[in-house]
């Protein structure tokens, strides 16, 4: 990039929901903004690209879901919508489960179909630990041993890479059970996927906006054009040079593989809950937008998932680990951050939450008001 070019109102470094949506917004307010991304592609984890006319998405599946009405009313603008819902399934060795826990569960676990029956056996094991000292005996007590092993067990292990004995009891007491038979996995009012994807999305926010990929903020800060203002989306952890420390997250591996039949597993998602299988779900991604009549092409893609460890700078901070430990060291960056003058953070990893798609348009558009741009 040459450092000729025109001084540049806002640097917006990352091209996810919230830096592309502040650019849109600037830009229409006549300001000059430049968009830099390390990718090689527009939307962060939100991308999408339709291969043999199947959307693909890049980094594992995203169900939109929502019951902002200003946040669906606002995604709407840029794209229409189908009424996707998520009924996920759970593999226990070739046993099928209905996720998240509800009397399609239990009453094959249990062989009872009332929900009084139900509630009736789970009581029987809230004592089973007088008092829980881990997620396994939490667990246990929620829902017994039978669920616990079968549906719980191995996916959590996997998931977090250790044993649950050695996993803090708060994270399964959040574990919704259902004791009706309705297995539509959110209960947002608003759920979809877009028809061409989510890509699409971000070609709209950013039209005639220059953006650059490929381009490392850090390593390529020399050529970056003069700039009065930053808007940062990256690790907060990352900008301040890991003064404080390194934040944690959890990452994951996606194996893409195209299959020369129609019709892979039958459901947009399932979860390998046995301690074998190395993946913990494989998804099927022509499931999520059966409007595209593509089950009758004998080709599919699928994504197997693999919980793998987190290297700061090598791997794809994904979820934070918002534990105390963390919690505490990103107090410390957020309020250095608050320090300094024209550049702002935003977004998952710049304030280390947990966002959905939904969470991140909110913020964005609040941040635009708070932030009086």
């Amino acid at each position: 990039m040459d450092k000729s070019n025109q001084e540049v109102d806002y640097l917006i470094v990352g091209s996810g929901f919230f830096g592309s949506i502040l650019a849109n917004y600037l830009n229409k307010k006549g300001k000059k903004v430049l968009v830099i991304d390390k990718k090689n592609h527009i939307g962060g984890n939100s991308h999408t690209e339709i291969k043999d006319d199947i959307v693909v998405h890049s980094y594992g599946p995203h169900i939109f879901h929502t019951s902002n009405e200003k946040v669906w009313k606002w995604i709407n603008k840029f794209v229409k919508f189908n009424d996707f819902t998520l009924r996920p399934v759970a593999n226990y060795k070739n046993e099928i489960y209905s996720l998240p826990f509800n009397m399609w569960t239990f009453s094959k676990i249990f062989n009872k179909c009332l929900p009084s029956e139900i509630k009736e056996e789970l009581n029987k094991f809230k004592n089973s630990y007088k008092f829980p000292q881990n997620l396994k005996e939490q667990a246990i007590n929620m829902v017994g041993p039978t669920v616990y092993e079968k549906l719980i067990k191995g996916y959590t292990e996997k998931q977090w890479r250790t044993s649950a004995e050695n996993l803090p009891k708060e994270i399964i007491m959040r574990l919704p059970l259902r004791f009706t038979y309705d297995n539509n996995y959110f209960n947002d009012k608003y759920q979809g996927i877009p028809i061409n994807g989510y890509s699409e999305i971000f070609d709209k926010l950013l039209e005639g906006i220059e953006v650059k990929l490929n381009f490392d903020y850090f390593k390529n800060k020399g050529e970056l054009p003069n700039h009065k203002n930053v808007i940062y989306t990256g690790p907060i952890d990352k900008y301040f040079d890991y003064e404080f420390g390194k934040l944690e997250y959890k990452t994951l591996e996606f194996k893409h593989l195209k299959k020369k039949v129609s019709n892979y597993q039958g459901t947009a998602m399932m979860n390998f809950t046995d301690s074998e299988t190395k993946h913990t779900r494989i998804v099927e991604y022509k499931h999520f937008n059966p409007e595209r009549n593509t089950l009758k092409n004998n080709i599919t893609y699928i994504s197997k998932e693999y919980p793998v460890p987190y290297i700061p700078e090598k791997s794809e901070p994904l979820y934070p680990v918002n534990d105390d430990l963390n919690n505490n060291m990103y107090k410390k960056y957020k309020l250095k951050s608050e320090t300094l003058n024209n550049v702002y953070f935003g977004g998952r990893l710049a304030e280390y939450k947990y966002y959905d798609m939904d969470d991140i348009i909110e913020s964005a558009l609040n941040k635009i008001e708070e932030w009086k741009l």
